[in-house]
């Protein structure tokens, strides 16, 4: 499997990790507000990385491996962003949601393109 394979599946568990972290503390130590949107982008994304990689490898389709890389990016960004703003009562960065946001769209939007514009082998 490639490096850069690897390390999207590293980084799915790593996201995987955090979505239940971030699930925990919503349920037990805030009072719910940003966490658990927090926890539930980052659990269905880290899902979602992991099958565009395994996608990737079986259908040798580079742009899944892209897609994955955005949906990663943007969901951690703006995970982060709204578990910042809850735990640390700071913003990461400015629009730093609204980025995470775009990027996850673009994710979306570049695995839907890689299907339909993949041939059948």
């Amino acid at each position: 499997m490639p490096i850069r394979i690897r390390l999207l599946v590293v980084v799915a568990g790593l996201m995987g990790a955090a979505g239940v972290a971030a699930a925990a503390a919503g349920a037990h130590v805030s009072a719910g507000g940003f966490l658990p949107t927090a926890a539930d982008f980052l659990l269905i994304h880290a899902a979602a990385v992991v099958a565009l990689a395994a996608a990737a490898v079986a259908l040798g389709r580079r742009g899944f491996e892209i897609a994955a890389a955005l949906l990663a990016v943007g969901a951690i960004v703006f995970s982060g962003d709204l578990a910042a703003r809850e735990l640390l009562d700071l913003r990461l960065l400015p629009n730093a949601a609204p980025t995470g946001g775009v990027l996850m769209i673009l994710g979306w939007l570049a695995a839907a393109v890689t299907a339909i514009l993949s041939r059948p082998r």
